[in-house]
C-alpha cells in the first residue's frame, strides 16, 4: 500500500507541528529528510534530527522523529511522527518534500481507515476518535473514550454470539431434520431471541441522552426590539459577543455561540428584534429570528417588565404557544408594576424572572434551559448511545428479530425465519465494520480530518 503523508495537528502558528506518514516507504522518506540512508531508530523512541532539503541539501529546521514499526502502530503500518517548529511555512515545506519523495496526501480519515483495515480498531471505535475529536463537553469526552476502549462493541459481540448460535440451530434444523422442531427447542430459542431484542432495546432506550451530550439542545432568544436579549446572550455565555445599545433594532442577524451547562452543550443564538419594519436589512433578520425560533429546541421569551406589554409582545406569545418555551421577564431589578405579570399568567410555560444587567435570575434560567432534557441521564456512568447511525441500526436489528418470533409463532418454516435474523446480524455487523459497504466507509471517513 502506498505511503501517506498529511499534518496531524490543526493548521496554523503553534509551538509544534506534527507530521504523520504512514505505508512502506514511512522509514525510507524519513532517512532522505534527515540525509541518512540507513536511517534505521528505535522503534518508539524520540530522535533529534536535521531534516533538510535532498535537493539542495539546505538546514529546514531541527526536529524529533518518532518511529512506530509495524504492525505496533496506530495504522498497523511502519508509521513515522515528524515533530517541527508549527511555522505553517515550514510544515508545508516538509509535507511538500514528502509528496516528492513518492508520498500521497492523506484522503480524509485515511490514517483511521488504514487502521480499522488492518485490525487495529473496528468501526465503532474508528468513529469515536472523530467523536473524541469533536467533543464539546466532558461528558462527550468520556462517552468517546468509553466507545475508541471498545465498550459498545463488547457489548454488542455477546449478542452478535448468541444471535449466531440461534441461527445455527435454525439453518441446521433447515438442512438435516426432516419433522419440525421440538416445542421445548423452539421455546428456548423464542426465549432467547426475545432477550436479544430486550437487550437492544434497552441500548436504544440511551439514545436520546446520548444524542443531547453529543449534538446539545439550540435555544434562540426572542423578543422584540430593545428587550434585552443581546444583554441576556452575553451573560448567558461569559461575554460581550453582541453590540448592546438603546437603539432599537441594533441586532439585525443571528448571533451564535456555544456553551455547557451542566455537561449538556448549548448552542445559543441571539436573534433579532421581532416587529413589523420597512427596513429590508432588519425585515431580512426578522425573517431569521422566525425561523430560528421554529427550528429551535427551547425558545426563551424576552420580555421587558419595565416596560409596558404591547401587542408585538403579544403576537411574539402566541407564535410560541406550541413550542417548547421559557418566559424570562427582563429588568427585574427595576421592580416595576406595570401589569405584565397578569397578561401571561394563564400562559403555559415556567416564568422566570431575570436581570440581564445584574445576573439576578441567571441561575434559575439556566437550570430550567437543561430541565426538559433529562440532564440526569447526562450523568448516568452508563455507556450510551449517541451515534445516530448505530441507533438506526439497533432499532431495525431489534425490529428484524421481532418480526422473527412473531414468524415463529405464526408457525412459518425456518427459512422464513432466518431471514429476519440475517438481517439482524448484518445490522448489528454495519456497527463494527464487519458487513459496512463501501460506500458507507467513504460518507463515515469523509467527516474526519485530513490528519487522522
Amino acid at each position: 500500500m502506498d505511503t501517506i503523508v498529511a499534518l496531524a495537528t490543526p493548521l496554523g502558528r503553534s509551538g509544534i507541528g506534527v507530521i504523520r506518514l504512514s505505508g512502506e516507504d514511512a522509514l525510507k522518506i524519513a532517512g532522505e529528510l534527515t540525509g541518512e540512508e540507513n536511517f534505521d531508530p528505535n522503534p518508539r523512541e524520540a530522535n533529534l534530527r536535521k531534516l533538510t532539503d535532498p535537493d539542495s541539501n539546505e538546514l529546514i529546521d531541527e526536529a524529533l522523529i518518532t518511529y512506530f514499526k509495524s504492525p505496533n502502530s496506530f495504522t498497523g503500518e511502519d508509521v513515522v511522527e515528524i515533530s517541527c517548529h508549527g511555522s505553517p511555512v515550514l510544515l508545508r515545506q516538509v509535507i511538500d518534500i514528502c509528496l516528492k519523495l513518492d508520498a500521497r496526501l492523506a484522503d480524509p480519515g485515511e490514517f483511521t481507515l488504514r487502521a480499522l483495515a488492518n485490525g487495529q480498531l473496528d468501526l465503532s471505535q474508528a468513529e469515536a476518535i472523530r467523536d473524541l475529536i469533536d467533543a464539546n463537553s466532558v461528558a462527550m469526552t468520556r462517552q468517546a473514550i468509553r466507545q475508541l476502549r471498545g465498550e459498545f462493541s463488547h457489548t454488542l459481540q455477546p449478542l452478535k454470539d448468541e444471535l449466531l448460535n440461534v441461527i445455527v440451530v435454525l439453518e441446521s434444523a433447515l438442512e438435516f431434520v426432516e419433522d419440525d422442531l421440538p416445542d421445548v427447542q423452539t421455546k428456548n430459542i423464542r426465549d432467547k431471541l426475545t432477550e436479544i431484542a430486550s437487550k437492544l432495546g434497552k441500548l436504544t432506550q440511551t439514545f436520546q441522552a446520548g444524542k443531547l451530550i453529543r449534538e446539545g439542545i439550540r435555544v434562540a432568544l426572542v423578543g422584540r426590539p430593545n428587550v434585552g436579549k443581546s444583554s441576556l446572550f452575553n451573560a448567558l455565555i461569559g461575554q460581550d459577543r453582541a453590540i448592546v445599545t438603546e437603539i432599537p433594532g441594533t441586532t439585525r442577524d443571528q448571533l451564535h455561540e456555544s456553551f455547557t451547562l451542566n455537561n449538556i452543550p448549548v448552542s445559543l443564538i441571539d436573534t433579532a428584534g421581532l416587529r413589523e419594519t420597512i427596513d429590508t436589512v432588519e425585515s431580512i433578520g426578522v425573517e431569521r429570528a422566525k425561523r430560528a425560533m421554529n427550528d429551535a429546541d427551547l425558545v426563551v421569551v424576552l420580555l421587558d417588565i419595565a416596560d409596558r406589554f404591547t401587542t408585538e409582545d403579544e403576537e411574539i406569545l402566541n407564535a410560541t404557544d406550541d413550542l417548547n418555551r421559557i418566559i424570562a421577564l427582563n429588568k427585574n431589578d427595576l421592580d416595576p408594576s406595570n401589569g405584565i405579570r397578569s397578561k401571561i399568567e394563564n400562559r403555559k410555560s415556567k416564568v422566570i424572572n431575570i436581570s440581564a444587567k445584574t445576573g439576578e435570575g441567571l441561575d434559575a434560567l439556566q437550570k430550567s434551559i437543561i430541565e426538559p432534557f433529562s440532564p440526569d441521564q447526562v450523568e448516568s456512568s452508563g455507556f450510551l448511545v449517541s451515534d445516530a447511525r448505530h441507533n438506526d441500526l439497533l432499532l431495525r436489528s431489534k425490529a428484524e428479530i421481532e418480526t422473527s418470533i412473531d414468524q415463529m409463532d405464526q408457525k412459518l418454516s425456518e427459512e422464513i425465519v432466518l431471514i429476519g435474523l440475517h438481517n439482524a446480524i448484518r445490522y448489528l455487523g454495519e456497527i463494527t465494520g464487519e458487513t459496512t459497504t463501501e460506500d458507507m466507509l467513504t460518507r463515515i471517513f469523509s467527516t474526519f480530518c485530513i490528519g487522522k
